[in-house]
């Protein structure tokens, strides 16, 4: 028997489990912003004011692990570079900003001399200005020039929410300049009849990565007029593009760049990014270009308390009798209520769709207790929501009409809010760069901040909030990314063709792996070969063939049964585990049932209801190994890394009540198969190692799969990925190995580089994962340690003690660690990914 732990939907059973069990209403009143005490100015409370009242009482106190103060820090000025034109500086005068900090001004002055350029610094560090003033200035100057069109700028932002913040932005600052700045947006959301003035008119367009590769590259002899004018292309929140996302983005930049230069342009690339290591080396993987690197923040800080949250035990006991720690989703609602009762203007980076939608349903609810003005003032914010119900919400956080918010990650790179003075993060985000993104969202006007991390009952959040120095004493990772990956690779040389017949002096541009990959396509049928080179051989769009999100297949619409109203979407990856039918939806606070799910018409037909228990789904998974490209000695036992397909099936669901997650029915499901061919890392064990880690038959497997799902739940901490990326497989006798064998493989066809990583890191890595597993209090195991909020097994069986025992004779004659190649990793996503 095989024990999974598949990179599927979000399982939140456990989440359910003491959200309503154990209420902690935070015993405070309305808050009438008190005077500060001297020394601090504004009406805002201090960030350690607001803390210490969220943690009075004892019992609270107590959740607090660590506090981080960070002093503030002082700003440096400078000027703006001579060229930049002056009605341009009069214009960000008149928006009141006399001087640019010096990182505004040094990326400025690259920019204007032609350099593409990265500018990595903190949030709120004024990265948007920085690329601003010379492209406002530029287009000024191309606005004078003869051919009608005039000088255009490209803007590419992650997400659309920081689009429309963006153009919102532009207008506001070149409104002194008149119609001389045209910016639109261009995106999914843009009506049919702007689409054609945005394409003849706009000198400035704003859109994203899937717009561009869907929509403007394969239309280009449409937009030849501002291609042929393309001087500048902005690259928003670049250390977002990262794993097989980035490569996808990598791709589609090159493509991008091959059209420019068939109409004659060589844009300059401008990238914004978060701080990050080695921001240079990443943006020119990302481009393709030599990237010039500005990361000196000069900028202004206010004073930010950083503080760690450990939820307590609780009375609950979850699967096999294991206590149960209050959920970090009920800990995050309960700290959003006494916020807002504060009048704290807060951000909960929550991270799940469903997890938000609780959140907010909670907070209200015990808002509106007291005050229901008040509940009306918190909301959810996700993606899948329709484009008008994003845009009201940003407009009432942007506004201040709404005080509390809870978002995924859609947020995290949406909307440019200031005035925030607290944020909560419900679970570590799977990278230190996304924590301090997220924590950065607070303040932005320079005021102190509050940032709490709410630890969830997981072995890598648990290891955190005990360990400080992980997060506080460490380096944020570097953003990699592997454009060369076949499967990424692959279908951008198809949609190029489409766009263009690919030549010889093409194949260089779209790296070293093309010359093999294209006997493969013409094999395929999907390219020919003539004698001017290679062109697409198929009626339909090329460019349909991938999602660069990587989530693959169209998105599953969840459309209300009775009225025909779309709710929503979900990506077909996760349909399987996340609106089977009989699952649980949640929507805007709301509970739906899933009556339907049409695979073929990709539609999931829902009815409201109220029942009294969440959904989890359960499936199975084998593992084959196709290729072993490396191995070493383990003592007698092997670590291995290279190619396994992986086959899962989601074939029931569990129906648990909420309030104390007692498990009601197991109900069977007939959904196909679904099958991966990826990348792992596996390590083997003998007969002889198991005698001496005294692992009997019996409970050799429990063993296994409780070392597989700790190991999950650590390799965050060494690959800069998310859990939820990857998946595991643990077999107490494998037919390809012919040993009890552990597998840790990536959620994504063709690897994103996290298996790679665990492979060159496997003896810190497993040595972090035994000392997860040996320190927790537990007596038999819990999700703090070995139990996975994903398992399709139930978390059936786990022997804590065997696998500290196997780990430990593993990693007794463990090697010397390697040096590996950067592996790629991806953000962790809102939801999480389906194989």
């Amino acid at each position: 028997m095989a024990f999974n732990h598949l990179p599927a939907a979000m399982h939140d059973a456990l989440e359910a489990l003491s959200v309503m069990a154990v209420t902690h209403s935070v015993p405070m009143a309305k808050n009438h912003r008190p005077r500060r005490p001297a020394g601090e100015t504004g009406d805002r409370p201090s960030p350690g004011m607001i803390l210490d009242r969220l943690s009075s009482g004892e019992s609270r106190a107590a959740r607090i692990t660590h506090t981080e103060h960070m002093p503030a820090r002082e700003g440096r000025h400078a000027v703006w570079p001579h060229r930049i034109r002056p009605e341009v500086i009069a214009a960000i005068r008149a928006a009141g900003i006399e001087h640019p900090w010096a990182h505004q001004a040094e990326a400025a002055e690259h920019a204007l001399d032609g350099e593409s350029v990265v500018i990595a610094t903190g949030t709120a560090s004024g990265k948007s200005l920085a690329y601003l003033a010379p492209v406002l200035s530029t287009l000024l100057d191309g606005s004078e020039a003869p051919n009608g069109r005039g000088t255009t700028a490209l803007y590419l932002a992650p997400t659309k929410a920081l689009a429309a913040d963006q153009r919102r932005a532009v207008r506001e600052l070149a409104a002194p300049l008149g119609n001389r700045i045209r910016p639109a947006v261009y995106d999914g959301d843009t009506p049919v009849e702007e689409r054609e003035w945005v394409r003849q008119y706009a000198n400035y367009v704003l859109t994203n990565p899937d717009m561009l590769h869907r929509g403007i590259l394969p239309s280009h002899p449409r937009w030849s007029s501002f291609l042929r004018s393309l001087r500048y292309v902005v690259i928003d929140e670049c250390h977002t593009y990262r794993g097989v996302f980035g490569s996808h983005v990598a791709q589609v930049l090159r493509r991008l760049r091959r059209i420019c230069a068939r109409y004659g342009s060589e844009p300059v690339f401008l990238l914004a990014s978060a701080t990050s290591a080695e921001p240079a080396l990443a943006a020119g993987r990302l481009t393709g270009l030599p990237v010039t690197e500005v990361s000196d923040d000069a900028s202004p800080r206010g004073e930010l308390v950083f503080a760690l949250w450990e939820p307590p035990l609780t009375e609950l006991q979850g699967e096999r009798g294991a206590p149960v720690r209050r959920t970090a989703t009920a800990e995050t609602a309960d700290l959003l209520t006494g916020l807002t009762r504060q009048g704290v203007r807060s951000v909960a980076f929550v991270r799940s769709r469903r997890g938000a939608e609780l959140i907010s349903v909670i907070a209200q609810e015990r808002l509106a207790e007291t005050d229901r003005a008040l509940a009306r003032r918190v909301a959810a914010y996700r993606g899948g929501y329709l484009p008008e119900e994003r845009r009201a919400l940003e407009r009432a956080l942007h506004s201040g009409e709404l005080l509390g918010l809870a978002a995924t990650t859609a947020l995290e790179l949406g909307v440019d809010v200031s005035g925030l003075d607290a944020v909560l993060i419900a679970g570590y985000p799977g990278t230190r760069a996304s924590l301090w993104q997220q924590a950065g969202r607070a303040g932005r006007s320079g005021e102190g901040a509050l940032a709490i991390l709410v630890a969830r009952d997981d072995p890598l959040d648990t290891f955190l909030v005990h360990h400080p120095e992980a997060i506080f004493e460490q380096p944020v990772e570097t953003t990699v990314l592997d454009p060369d990956n076949p499967y990424v690779l692959a279908p951008h040389l198809c949609a190029a063709a489409a766009e263009l017949p690919l030549t010889e002096p093409d194949l260089a541009l779209f790296g070293p792996a093309v010359p093999g990959l294209l006997p493969q396509l013409e094999g395929a049928g999907l390219l020919r070969r003539r004698s001017t080179g290679w062109y697409w051989t198929r009626r339909e769009r090329a460019a349909d063939l991938t999602d660069i999100r990587g989530g693959g297949g169209s998105p599953v619409r969840i459309v209300e049964a009775g009225t025909g109203r779309l709710l929503g979407t979900v990506d077909e990856a996760a349909s399987h585990t996340a609106v089977h039918e009989g699952a649980v939806h949640l929507h805007q606070g709301r509970t739906y049932l899933v009556r339907e799910l049409d695979l073929k018409d990709s539609v999931a037909l829902v009815e409201e209801a109220v029942p009294p228990y969440s959904t989890t789904a359960r499936d199975t998974t084998s593992i084959t190994v196709l290729e072993t490209d490396t191995e070493i000695p383990w003592g007698a036992g092997r670590l291995c890394y290279g190619s396994v397909e992986v086959t899962n099936q989601v074939v029931s669901f569990l129906r648990r009540r909420l309030i104390t997650g007692e498990v009601l029915g197991e109900t069977k499901l007939d959904l196909p198969p679904r099958t991966l061919r990826t990348r792992a890392v596996w390590w083997t064990v003998t007969e002889d190692q198991l005698d001496a880690a005294r692992i009997t038959p019996e409970i050799l497997g429990g063993a296994l799969h409780a070392a597989e799902h700790a190991s999950i739940g650590m390799l965050p901490l060494f690959a800069t990925c998310d859990r939820w990326d990857i998946g595991g497989v643990s077999v107490p006798l494998h037919p390809d190995t012919l040993l009890p064998t552990v597998f840790v493989y990536d959620g994504h066809p063709g690897g994103a580089g996290f298996a790679e990583r665990a492979f060159h890191t496997a003896r810190a890595w497993l040595t972090a994962t035994r000392e997860a597993i040996a320190s927790c209090e537990c007596e038999a195991g819990c999700p703090s340690c070995i139990q996975s909020p994903k398992c399709g097994n139930g978390n059936d069986p786990l022997h804590k003690r065997g696998a500290v025992r196997l780990l430990t004779e593993l990693l007794r004659e463990a090697p010397e660690p390697s040096q590996g190649p950067s592996p790629a990793a991806e953000p962790a996503p809102e939801d999480p990914p389906a194989t």
